[in-house]
């Protein structure tokens, strides 16, 4: 059984966006003709039609609403089995579609993302979605498309507490997310678009300097080292890759990336996904890592047969290898190489109890001589 289900396909799901354009466009229809269709189709982006079961569904004197479960598929999506809501009234002639926020749902308080400050946190592709829907149901029963659409997610606002929208500045709940419509499982892409509206909302902060880091305990160490607002800190998580690229495009002047010593040393052997499904320490790298620093035969054996990457720092520090920095300089090439760009880069170490380990410094990212310079100091005094 176990086996059967590690080797099937994994499912897809669906993006809040696409479900609250099917409970939209059944509570709009619901609205015009007094019927709910059930189940509800939604044209996506791709051009794809998928139909959705409502979950609930109320006609009202001047409002309809209906809902539909978010179905996540086998994504690890916090809003997974959440209602997601739309309550539908009719607008005042040449209006178009009005959003708005109800329970649960976020609204924007700060500059930076796709959306201006005071608006419901409903992004622009499901918008999209949502006016294509209701223009066609206005086609087909001869309605305006005039409406004001309130989004709901009950208990949305416990669930968010869960995501970065309180660093992004995204007030009150969730926000209505989604570019294709698709949710693709394990691509994590809710995360990573966190990590791209926190650069954007640092960027509109006039910010110059962000920190990506692994986890809480190096947010919370890099954060008092360089003294770094919140806004700053861009909780990465293992999407190193995802952060650089973007950055990449859209860049800051300087770029911190901070974890601790297994992460950092993913990121070292040219991982930029640091999850452990991606990859694993490699503790014959970190052997030669420390052979190229200095270390003998002896510890390059005890690091081979470590059982993980602290006590292979520990054997390395006991010899007098700064392992540390050597694996740093090793996570500034990889870092360097998908940042590009005119941006200074440095990689920090931290400990588990985020504790400095290694500090390469700023350096230009594409400076990359500086970093293939013979070893000097190898060991430590």
């Amino acid at each position: 059984m176990e086996r059967a289900e590690l080797n099937r396909p994994m499912r897809r799901g669906w993006t809040t966006g696409t479900c609250a354009a099917a409970a939209s466009r059944a509570a709009y229809q619901a609205l015009l003709t007094g019927t709910f269709p059930d189940p509800v189709p939604v044209l996506l982006p791709g051009g794809s039609r998928p139909t959705f079961a409502l979950a609930t569904s109320k006609h009202g004197q001047d409002f309809a609403h209906a809902s539909v479960v978010k179905d996540a598929g086998d994504d690890p999506d916090v809003t997974h089995g959440a209602l997601i809501v739309s309550t539908v009234r009719r607008a005042s002639p040449g209006s178009g579609v009005i959003f708005r926020a109800g329970e649960g749902v976020g609204t924007v308080t700060r500059p930076g993302l796709p959306l201006p400050p005071g608006e419901p946190a409903i992004n622009p592709v499901p918008r999209a979605i949502i006016r294509t829907a209701i223009a066609e149901v206005a086609a087909q029963y001869g309605g305006s498309g005039d409406a004001i659409v309130e989004l709901s997610i009950p208990g949305g606002d416990r669930i968010a507490e869960r995501t970065l929208n309180g660093r992004l500045g995204i007030v009150g709940g969730l926000s209505i997310l989604g570019t294709t419509g698709v949710v693709v499982p394990y691509s994590c892409s809710a995360w990573i678009h966190s990590i791209h509206r926190g650069i954007d909302v640092a960027r509109a902060a006039g910010l110059d300097h962000v920190a990506g880091t692994t986890g809480a305990t190096s947010e919370a160490a890099i954060a008092r080292l360089d003294g770094l607002p919140e806004q700053a800190l861009i909780d990465m998580g293992d999407f190193v890759g995802g952060m650089l690229k973007y950055l990449r495009h859209h860049p800051v002047p300087r770029v911190t990336v901070a974890g601790g010593m297994a992460k950092m040393t993913k990121l070292g052997q040219g991982l930029l996904d640091l999850h452990s499904r991606r990859g694993e320490v490699d503790l014959r790298w970190l052997s030669q890592t420390a052979t190229d620093m200095g270390g003998n035969i002896e510890l390059t054996a005890r690091i081979t047969q470590s059982n993980s990457a602290m006590e292979a720092f520990s054997h390395a520090s006991a010899a007098a290898i700064d392992l540390p920095a050597g694996v740093a300089l090793s996570a500034w090439r990889t870092a360097a190489q998908a940042l590009g760009g005119a941006m200074r880069l440095e990689v920090v170490i931290f400990d588990r109890s985020g504790q400095l380990l290694a500090r390469t410094g700023f350096h230009w990212s594409l400076d990359r001589p500086w970093s293939d310079r013979p070893w000097s100091g190898r060991k430590r005094r």
